[in-house]
């Protein structure tokens, strides 16, 4: 679970802010990781949404488009061909291939609505690009690089830690 002091700082943001912090993080690991097109082939087309169920925000992708839709979390009103719920931490860890996704939902700590072939092949997309968040949205200006990567580094271990996920 995300730590309640991220919620309430999280929950006042305004919804454009959001949406613009997603926008540029998704157009900063889609410039590193081309390849997640070839390997997600049609399925990019979809329409996937990423659910965090302790975060104030929902995440709508269409991959192809290059494009993500940040709303508040319940409002449901992006049309979505897959929807994957779960905590924000192990969702992110999920993502990096931390953790094995057919656990996670068959442990039901993970949910799955919609079109499983979809999720399927953004897994194996993710797992085949080697996705590294605090690598993948280090920021492009060079001398900020390395707090970046510290704070980052460290805020990714801490929350990894608190869950009892890998950190390495």
């Amino acid at each position: 679970m995300l730590p309640p002091t991220l919620r309430t700082l999280a929950g006042p943001l305004p919804l454009p802010l959001v949406q613009r912090i997603a926008q540029a993080s998704l157009e900063h690991v889609l410039e590193r990781h081309p390849e997640l097109f070839d390997r997600l082939g049609s399925f990019a087309e979809r329409p996937i949404a990423i659910c965090p169920t302790d975060a104030p925000f929902e995440f709508t992708l269409v991959l192809a488009r290059r494009t993500v839709r940040a709303s508040r979390q319940g409002a449901r009103s992006h049309r979505c061909a897959t929807r994957i719920s779960g905590p924000l931490v192990m969702l992110l860890a999920l993502a990096e291939g931390r953790l094995d996704g057919d656990a996670e939902f068959f442990g039901r700590k993970i949910s799955i609505e919609g079109d499983m072939e979809t999720a399927l092949a953004l897994r194996n997309a993710a797992e085949s690009i080697s996705l590294d968040f605090v690598r993948d949205l280090l920021p492009r200006w060079r001398l900020a690089r390395g707090p970046a990567r510290v704070l980052l580094g460290t805020l990714r271990r801490s929350l990894l830690t608190r869950e009892g996920l890998p950190c390495n």
